[in-house]
């Protein structure tokens, strides 16, 4: 397996102790606790109601290891002794606005003050091996909550206890998340395929973390992975969509899927990616274009310029999938991919559409696929008005992004092709933008439209309208504007010659 990593320009995702320092483990423990102090004001109310009741109230999962980040968000998890009914009455009393659509689940929640709350009673679930869908069982203890989460850094608690009416936060860790966190590791806390037979989603959780939070995987965990890929069978396609999108949408998309690959769950959920292994890149400068492609999804993601953009992202890494079926050996060494895009394209449509994406989302990344290589049937310095007009008619709204994808394709090691390559990308953009000076390169239309060209030619609606109306279309991205009369000559000639 080829391991495609991260430049060493990329420094880690957040800012930990040094797990040798001896104070490290309490460092982090301080920055969680005073980010939980912070919002003293707002969860003080709080834990006294339950504190009322007789009942314990923790802020667990996500959160906790969050704080620990240093990135504390507005979506704070709970677990408590209570049961949904008294949730249900102690949120009523406190938030702005409750709602109990999870309660079936053990789960209420509420809004304060910008923050979202969701409540759960401690669970001690029962899974079938079958479905991913636990028999709901409540459970009496927080250790017993905690064991049963999907990884370690995940499992942690913080008490939200009261002194004289003050908060006074408790950590609570009893599989060692927080070694986890300092070491920016992925470890579960009971044996790793157990976790996965109860829950086969965790392992698709596994490579977006890795993705969103820049940890590795115990190598154990990695090992469950690979065994275990074909349990990802038992995940629906809306389910499995939904974390390979958090996973594309991470900070490092590239190596969160490098990780399904690996292990074999990319080749269940996603095939086409894997088998990008099997072909050499026809310039002969990468080792397959496997890499060439999460290179491509890289350096995509360096040219965001305004957050993380999904279609962008799919479309960088699924660029070349077309490649292994148009394959062919040439004539005194090296291989081809002739139409490539084309099949690509195909390829592309048919798998989303069997992770059931948005048909926007479907579309918009097929055609990126389908254009990515037009760029290339130009030479430097040959972008004429109508190889202009026709690259952005074809891109339409999707061009910014056929823009991004194309210069992310770049992945040459020659640094004087690379240079050639750049000048010729930023001649491009030059052209474009001199030319829609001139006119509106969004709106491209023919000089006359179908009324005008049933008057002209005397026909009634029909197919041949839609024929003449093509070719005005053509007309226009050849030789840009033309006067009224001139488009009514070239109109009527060209009616001429079809009819002759």
């Amino acid at each position: 397996m080829v391991r495609v990593t991260t430049p060493e320009k990329y420094a880690p995702l957040f800012d930990l102790p040094d797990p040798a320092d001896p104070f490290a483990r309490e460092a982090l423990l301080a920055r969680a606790q005073g980010a939980v102090e912070k919002l003293g004001g707002m969860l003080e109310p709080l834990a006294a109601l339950f504190a009322e009741k007789g009942e314990s109230l923790y802020l667990v999962g996500g959160p906790v290891r969050d704080a620990m980040l240093g990135r504390l968000g507005h979506d704070l998890d709970f677990t408590t002794s209570a049961r949904p009914e008294v949730i249900q009455e102690l949120l009523g009393a406190w938030g702005e606005k409750t709602w109990d659509t999870g309660i079936e689940f053990g789960t209420v929640s509420a809004v304060k003050q910008g923050q979202q709350v969701e409540i759960t009673t401690f669970r001690s679930d029962l899974y079938d091996g079958v479905t991913r869908n636990p028999e709901v069982t409540f459970g009496e203890t927080l250790e017993g909550d905690l064991v049963r989460r999907d990884f370690a850094c995940n499992a942690m608690a913080i008490e939200l206890s009261l002194v004289d009416g003050t908060l006074e936060p408790r950590f609570h860790d009893p599989v060692g998340g927080l070694d986890d966190v300092l070491h920016r590791r992925l470890d579960t806390p009971q044996a790793p395929e157990v976790s996965f037979r109860d829950d086969p989603l965790r392992m698709l959780r596994a490579a977006r973390f890795v993705s969103q939070l820049g940890f590795s995987v115990a190598e154990r965990v990695r090992a469950a992975m690979g065994d275990m890929a074909g349990e990802i069978d038992r995940i629906t396609a809306e389910r499995v969509q939904a974390e390979l999108d958090k996973l594309m949408l991470g900070a490092r998309p590239w190596e969160g899927m490098d990780l399904l690959v690996e292990t074999g769950i990319a080749a269940v959920v996603l095939p086409e990616v894997p088998a990008l292994q099997l072909e050499t890149d026809e310039h002969m400068q990468h080792k397959d274009v496997y890499r060439h492609s999460l290179t491509v999804l890289r350096q995509a993601t360096e040219l965001e310029d305004e957050g993380p953009d999904l279609k962008l992202r799919w479309a960088a890494l699924l660029h070349d999938i077309g490649k292994p079926d148009t394959r062919a050996v040439k004539e005194g060494g090296g291989v081809s991919f002739h139409h490539h895009e084309v099949v690509g394209a195909k390829m592309a449509r048919k798998r989303m559409r069997k992770l059931k994406y948005p048909k926007h989302v479907i579309e918009d990344v097929s055609q990126l696929v389908y254009l990515h290589m037009r760029f290339h049937g130009f030479g430097e310095g040959q972008w004429t008005d109508s190889a202009v007009r026709r690259y952005v008619t074809d891109a339409g709204e999707l061009l910014p992004r056929l823009n991004k994808l194309v210069r992310a394709d770049c992945t040459t090691r020659n640094p004087r092709k690379a240079r050639r390559l750049q000048r010729t990308y930023d001649h491009l953009e030059e052209r474009i933008a001199e030319l829609s000076a001139k006119e509106d390169l969004a709106r491209v239309r023919p000089d006359l439209d179908g009324n005008e060209i049933m008057s002209i030619l005397g026909l009634k609606p029909g197919p041949e309208v839609g024929r003449a109306w093509k070719y005005m279309k053509e007309l226009r991205l050849e030789r840009g504007e033309l006067d009224h009369d001139e488009a009514v000559a070239e109109l009527k000639k060209w009616w001429e010659e079809e009819n002759a």
